[in-house]
């Protein structure tokens, strides 16, 4: 932990929590008592503090309406069997946070307001933590540029909060999946690697799409070919092709680097599996699949953890996977949710005591 930063806490006079049944909760639907507020203005950050969950005063011509400075991260504390609040690898997130901004032209974070004041509200309201296996307390930092001025420049001034939201499984069952060939995410140059906020806004429409052909998300493959595999909704996507786990690789610049995906890839490589990060085209995947040594296609997301793939749809062809039968991600979910809730040792260090 970074050296101690003054952040003033302002207490809920009352707590939304008393009766609230948090068993299944609906992902990103209910928040917590508190969050924190700080701003960047005349070149530093001030102004740092936990207060009462609430709404923000804005001026109709605040800047990110407009122009769309904006970025997030998604994090996740859980509970021990014995009630002790810890977060999974919110450094690594701290990171991203970053670059991320430094992307899109926006300040730095300094470590101790994001870290500390992250522990501390999860500290102030951790009995909004789900007890219940798979239940989690989302984190949601994020910053937008604040300037009320209509200008296309980075503005001088900013916002940074972090707010808290209990949930329960993100996606239950097993996804069917549409290979996007006409719209894109992503392109080398851009900022795909960001966890910019119009990365999501840009990719509702072909979601949509692919929902009324009866898909639950899209995998994007690239902007030129449309061949080569990119994410998966929200989720980096991982295949098991015979003794390899391949995911696709990071040096386009055009995938978010997933801090469950490098998880994944440790607990995948301690299961003795050669893990490939590389290229990936689609004609691979379905010569891998006709050919019976494509064994399982997975997601990995900070909120949905592991997703399963029953179908995915390419061109003309169905590939179509008996989950039921796998054995690999179900046993990686279950390992990465088991050291999480704290059931297995944590021999990693990505649990933070809260």
């Amino acid at each position: 932990m970074t050296a101690a930063m003054d952040i003033k806490i302002i207490r809920a006079a009352s707590s939304k929590f008393a009766g609230m049944d948090l068993k299944g909760i609906a992902f990103g639907k209910y928040f917590s008592d508190h969050m924190l507020e700080a701003d960047y203005i005349d070149g530093q950050w001030q102004s740092a503090v936990i207060r009462p969950y609430q709404p923000l005063s804005l001026s109709p011509s605040v800047a990110a309406l407009h122009y769309g400075q904006a970025i997030f991260e998604g994090i996740k504390a859980y509970k021990d069997p014995k009630g002790n609040p810890s977060i999974f690898r919110p450094h690594d997130n701290f990171i991203r946070f970053n670059i991320s901004a430094e992307r899109m032209q926006m300040p730095a974070v300094p470590e101790e307001l994001f870290m500390q004041g992250m522990f501390q509200l999860v500290r102030l309201d951790q009995q909004w933590i789900p007890p219940y296996t798979d239940h989690s307390l989302y984190i949601r930092p994020f910053m937008f540029s604040s300037d009320e001025l209509i200008g296309v420049r980075p503005s001088d001034n900013y916002k940074f909060l972090i707010i808290l939201s209990p949930t329960g499984p993100y996606y239950a069952a097993p996804m069917k999946i549409w290979v996007e060939e006409k719209y894109v995410r992503a392109v080398s140059g851009g900022v795909g690697f960001a966890k910019s906020a119009g990365n999501y806004g840009g990719a509702m429409y072909a979601t949509a799409q692919a929902r009324k052909r009866g898909y639950d998300q899209v995998l994007w493959t690239d902007p030129v070919e449309h061949r080569y595999v990119q994410e998966c909704g929200t989720m980096n996507v991982f295949f098991i092709i015979d003794n390899k786990a391949i995911t696709p690789d990071l040096s386009e610049g055009t995938i978010l680097a997933g801090v469950t995906r490098n998880s994944v890839m440790t607990l995948l490589q301690e299961r003795g599996f050669q893990i490939e990060e590389r290229p990936i085209d689609m004609g691979e995947v379905m010569a891998a699949y006709k050919s019976g040594s494509l064994k399982e296609v997975f997601g990995t997301g900070t909120a949905a953890t592991i997703s399963l793939i029953k179908e995915l749809c390419y061109k003309e062809t169905v590939m179509q996977f008996d989950v039921d039968s796998w054995t690999t991600a179900p046993a990686i979910k279950k390992q990465l949710t088991d050291i999480r809730e704290g059931r297995i040792d944590d021999t990693h260090g990505w649990m933070q005591p809260v």
